[in-house]
């Protein structure tokens, strides 16, 4: 009796042990082809240089303290400016640069000196 016992008990183990298995496995069928990453982050680079280039030539834009980062097309503005208007101004110029699709803003307000 011990025996049989002991049969359901691995029996029953390797069921739940093939049913967690079955579910944790991934349908590649079904999941889009992810781009070659090394290209990704090359063109994700040159966006980001763009719109650093952009937001320098920008005239009453302080962009010292600007930091950009890009993702397929997702652009983020980070760090600091001395005046509203530059946030206004930073998100503007971004959003007109070839290849952004969105912009981020998280630019904060720090005036001069502090």
């Amino acid at each position: 009796m011990k025996a049989s016992q002991a049969i359901k008990m691995v029996g029953g183990a390797l069921i739940v042990l093939a049913s967690i298995n079955a579910y944790a496995q991934s349908s590649d069928a079904a999941a889009p082809a992810a781009p070659n990453s090394a290209s990704a982050k090359k063109a994700d680079h040159a966006l980001g240089r763009k719109v650093r280039t952009a937001l320098s030539k920008t005239k009453g834009l302080s962009v010292a303290n600007i930091t950009v980062r890009a993702r397929g097309g997702a652009v983020t503005l980070a760090g600091t400016v001395p005046e509203q208007p530059q946030i206004d101004l930073a998100t503007q110029t971004a959003q007109g640069v070839a290849g952004v699709t969105s912009v981020k803003n998280a630019l904060s307000i720090r005036p001069v000196g502090q």
